[in-house]
């Protein structure tokens, strides 16, 4: 653990002193997960240890914890450092030419860089904070942090993500540190107000409603079959396999790379939190859906497939997905980036995410933001009227998640 001394207080902040530990190991877990995990299971003392021994793309963690004057735990967040491609959201035309260039230079516009956040899903805000302190005060004391730690390894950028709109207020917090405001990929989400799956179909309208029995339809007639399941550790090869399947054809987005001992470890540690949708054709596994429970939201963090095909399996997989939330009781379901069009025609909601960048070094500050927004494009879906006026008001009283 490193006691940092914290630099002079900014206007916003009160003076907090700064523990930064380089491992989840060496943090106190109870003081930890007194605030991160109300906040999110995704910010879990337990679930960053399953992702920092994963071994994940070359992510360097640290995590840092604020005390006030009493010593009392008022703070948190985690930060990590990674390579990463500065065009990660390229339109399509420019995506190919930087395909082309990589083939000699494979390191063309990638950096190593340091982010504020979570690195295989999204928690807005990427910090929990007890109530007494203010927003203001924890960004404050985390960009110190983060500019010290980036400027004695060499780093040039800063970013903190993701933020969503209950958080857009914050834009002002950073804007007054020098960081750029800018578009990211956005989210989807479900409200979830039905009690049954039957309740669900029954609530849309007829065209979607057919859309999807028809896929379902062609997915039973292939003798596809599906089953949830909370322990697959023995399955975590043949899992790992089959995310790097949709991995490598991805056309929207690629980041983190996963390996078999993260599926093993989520499935060993996280007490029945995670679970797996299995999918299988006449008795042969051919995808998966990983979901993670985090409180009232169940979380879909991944999708694998045997082979990569343009069929009506995804949707399938998808509606089975929703119908697991409903079972599940949980209020909210989070679907993830990309493949918009899909979740939308199921009720899934686009909602925007804004990430804050920052060039380490001030000189250069002013043009990270017009040169991010040149390299990167993101996709604005239009809303879609699926379900029809008023339906059944769901009742999640009587269900836990993790039943």
């Amino acid at each position: 653990m490193l006691r940092v001394l914290p630099d002079p207080p900014g206007p916003c902040a009160r003076m907090l002193n700064a523990e930064l530990y380089t491992s989840i190991d060496a943090v106190p877990r109870d003081d930890w997960d007194a605030l991160a995990q109300p906040h999110s299971q995704a910010m879990s003392w337990e679930f960053w240890r399953i992702v920092e021994r994963a071994g994940l793309n070359d992510f360097r963690y640290f995590h840092a914890m604020f005390r006030d004057a009493s010593g009392r735990v008022v703070a948190l967040g985690s930060f990590y450092s990674v390579t990463t491609d500065i065009a990660i959201f390229a339109p399509a035309p420019l995506r190919a030419l930087l395909g082309l260039v990589r083939r000699a230079w494979p390191g063309f516009f990638k950096l190593r860089m340091l982010e504020w956040g979570t690195p295989i899903t999204i928690v807005s805000p990427p910090y929990a904070r007890v109530d007494e302190v203010d927003d203001a005060e924890v960004i404050e004391a985390m960009h110190r942090l983060m500019r010290r730690t980036a400027r004695r390894q060499g780093q040039l950028l800063m970013l903190a993500r993701d933020f969503e709109p209950p958080q857009e207020g914050l834009r002002g917090r950073f804007a007054r540190l020098g960081y750029h405001w800018i578009p990211s990929l956005p989210n989807t989400y479900m409200q979830l107000r039905w009690r049954s799956p039957e309740d669900y179909l029954g609530s849309m309208r007829s065209y979607y409603r057919s859309k999807v029995l028809k896929h379902l339809k062609r997915n039973r007639e292939a003798g596809v079959t599906h089953e949830r399941v909370r322990e697959f550790a023995d399955l975590a090869d043949t899992l790992c396999a089959q995310w790097m399947v949709v991995h490598e054809h991805a056309s929207e987005f690629q980041r983190e790379v996963l390996t078999p001992d993260f599926y093993r470890r989520l499935s060993q540690d996280m007490g029945g939190r995670a679970q797996v949708l299995l999918f299988r054709r006449h008795g042969e596994l051919v995808a998966h859906a990983l979901l993670l429970l985090d409180g009232p939201m169940l979380r879909w963090l991944y999708v694998g497939r045997e082979v990569a095909a343009n069929d009506s399996l995804y949707l399938y997989v998808a509606y089975s997905v929703v119908c697991a939330a409903i079972e599940l009781g949980a209020e909210r379901l989070e679907m993830g980036l990309t493949t918009y069009a899909i979740k939308q025609d199921l009720g899934a909601e686009v909602t925007p995410i804004r990430i804050a960048l920052r060039a380490t070094w001030g000189i250069i500050n002013p043009f990270v933001g017009l040169g991010y927004g040149v390299l990167n494009s993101v996709p604005e879906p239009r809303p879609r009227d699926v379900f029809k006026a008023g339906g059944t008001v769901h009742d999640n009283s009587a269900a836990a998640p993790g039943a």
